[in-house]
Parts: structure tokens; sequence; C-alpha cells
């Protein structure tokens, strides 16, 4: 635990911290981290209190659960009312609201939804249920697809033909330009995605550097490394630089994991997707090739799309660009909590919400 222990030093910790003060000055700097599980070692290491006044920190779109479309939870509710349909899902999508239910609520009235811990357990469920149509609810980010597009190709060579998947998997680098690019929200620097960069590497950031001038540094999860990460970020913007730095170098690298990225694109194509809060972004999502398209719950059940009913007081889009915080939303701990929860920023175990009510 020697390893582990070291970056979690409280000594190192504040010393870093220090040192980020006496290099912003008195200058106003906000960063914003753009992963869950970075959202979630902020709050639980109490990063933001060790941080001078003017180092602002902003949660982004980091939660794949967040910023998925309440019509996605909707569609996925209406195949679950299928008699011959298993839905199978990973635990945290359960209980993310759609318009006027949940896959939980869903799952308690009678219908066959099923939570599964890999892709794999999915596609055993349709190896064990030959005469039923199993879909997998894919919702991710670059981390988890490679893992969805090998069991496709699994479910062609092993020619199992009732396994299907309804893909929401987005692209994180498109989002991030879109929160840069607009005027809701003054970024300085970003803290990108520590799990997805492993897969995709640095090299998808630099039109951040280059076309907006907003510095990017891919930090690890550990207090230490998030400190570090901020640091080099605030040590760019007080040197007028702007690059894409690794300092979770014991697990990134430049160009990222080239087989895991082939797999993904052998399956997968670029499309227009529409993020929570945020709406469509062009190129920023990943839909199943046509070459594959009898493992495609889209093709296997057209889907009419039908107007969503949203709660217009959940501000969980505002949140997700940083425009606001949880505590600024009238629902917060008082209606919505994690045992009641309104929006899916308070479900997700990556959620703004759910890390400022555990932490706070």
């Amino acid at each position: 635990m020697k390893y582990i222990d070291e970056f979690r030093s409280k000594e190192a910790s504040l010393q870093i911290a220090s040192e980020i003060g006496k290099r912003a000055g008195g200058r106003k700097i906000t960063l914003m981290e753009v992963c869950g599980t970075h959202t979630m070692a902020i709050y639980r290491y109490g990063i933001k209190k060790m941080l001078p006044e003017n180092v602002r920190l902003l949660s982004g779109p980091g939660c794949p659960v967040c910023v998925t479309e309440d019509s996605y939870i909707d569609r996925a509710i209406e195949l679950s009312c299928k008699k011959d349909v298993i839905i199978t899902t990973f635990g945290d999508m359960m209980r993310v609201p759609g318009s006027e239910s949940s896959l939980e609520k869903q799952k308690a009235n009678g219908g066959d939804i099923r939570v599964v811990y890999s892709v794999l357990d999915a596609l055993k469920v349709a190896v064990e249920n030959p005469k039923e149509k199993v879909i997998f609810l894919g919702v991710g980010f670059e981390t988890t697809v490679p893992t969805i597009a090998s069991v496709i190709l699994k479910a062609e060579n092993e020619n199992i033909k009732n396994f299907y998947v309804m893909s929401a998997n987005k692209l994180i680098p498109p989002a991030m330009e879109a929160i840069v690019s607009g005027d809701k929200v003054y970024i300085d620097g970003f803290i990108c995605p520590a799990h997805v960069s492993a897969i995709i590497g640095s090299l998808p950031y630099g039109f951040l550097s280059v076309k907006y001038n907003t510095p990017c540094v891919i930090g690890g999860f550990e207090p230490t490394d998030i400190l570090q990460s901020i640091y080099l970020l605030v040590k760019q913007i007080t040197e007028n630089r702007s690059e894409v730095e690794i300092q979770y170098t014991r697990a990134v690298k430049v160009e990222g994991n080239k087989k895991a990225q082939s797999v993904i694109y052998d399956v997968f194509e670029k499309d227009d997707a529409e993020w929570r809060g945020i709406g469509v972004i062009k190129e920023s999502g990943l839909k199943i090739k046509d070459k594959f398209k009898e493992f495609d719950a889209e093709f296997l059940f057209p889907f009419k799309y039908k107007p969503v009913k949203k709660n217009k007081e959940c501000i969980c889009g505002n949140i997700l660009q940083g425009i606001n915080t949880p505590d600024e939303c009238k629902l917060f701990r008082n209606v919505c909590t994690p045992e009641e929860p309104v929006g899916p920023c308070m479900v997700s175990s990556e959620g703004t919400c759910a890390a400022y009510y555990k932490y706070t």
C-alpha cells in the first residue's frame, strides 16, 4: 500500500496546493474536470478547499449516464414492455428517471430488465435465452466502447442472432469543444479524463490547445495526481502557454491504445448525438455500422420520436456544463436525493450532485 499512500500523502498534497497558490498569484483561473471519477475524487478529498479562492474548479459532462437524454430512457422502457425482449444494463442506469418512469420502476412492474456487470454477461443472457431478444443498453464514453465492439464481433463469430445493442455511446473531445466554443461558461483549462485518455491518448485534445488556446492536462485520480494536474495547468496559463500534457504517465500514452481504437471503428462510426443540457453535438456519438446492423436495436425496433416531458426545475443540464452548481438547484437535498432522484446527476456514482450531496 506504500505506493497508493504516497499518492494520498497529506504533506505532499498541501505542498502542491501551496505551489498552486504561489504560481497563480492573484489571477482568477477557472478550470474544468471532464471526468465523473475526477469529480467524485475532488469532493471526496476536499481538493477545492485546498485551493486558493482565485483558482476555481467546475465539473463538466464527464458522466455518461448523466448526459444520456430522457428520450433514450423512455425508449428503453418502451422496449422492455415487449413480451419477447430482455433489457440488460449496467446498474447505474436503473434509477435514471425518464419522462414518466425509470427502468427500476419498470422492472418492479414486471419488465424483464437485468443488471449485468459486463457486456459479456449480456451476451451470456442471450445464449441462455435463445427465444428472447436481448438488448444491451450501450451507454458510455470511449472507455467502454471497445468492450461493446468486441462483444458484437464475438456474437457475429459465434452466430448469436438474438443479441442487440442500443447505442448511446459518446465521444468526449467534441463535448469539450462545445463547451469551450460556447458563451455560457469561460474555461481557462481542462483536466482531461484519464480512463478515456488511456484509450484515445493525448492527440485528440490537440485542437483545444491550438484552435481555442485552452491548456489541457490528463490527470490521474489520486489527490496528488489531481493537484499536480491543476499545478501544471496553472503553470501553462501563467506562462501564456497552451499545450496538452500528460500527468498520468503511468497509464496514458500519447498514441493511446491503438488496438482498442481499431476495434471501436471496426464496429462503430461517428454520428451526431444529443447530450443532456447541451443539445446535439456533431459527430460526438457512435452508431453501429450497417455491416453489423443485425446487432443494432435501432434497426430491429425503428423508433418514432416522441415529445419528452422534462422537469423544468431540474438543472442537471446546466450543472453538466459548469453553469450552475448543485446547491443552486432548488430541488437539491429538499426534493432530489439519492433515495428519490429527480435528475441523473443525483443517480450516478459519477454524478456531480451525488458527489456534492455525499461530501459537502
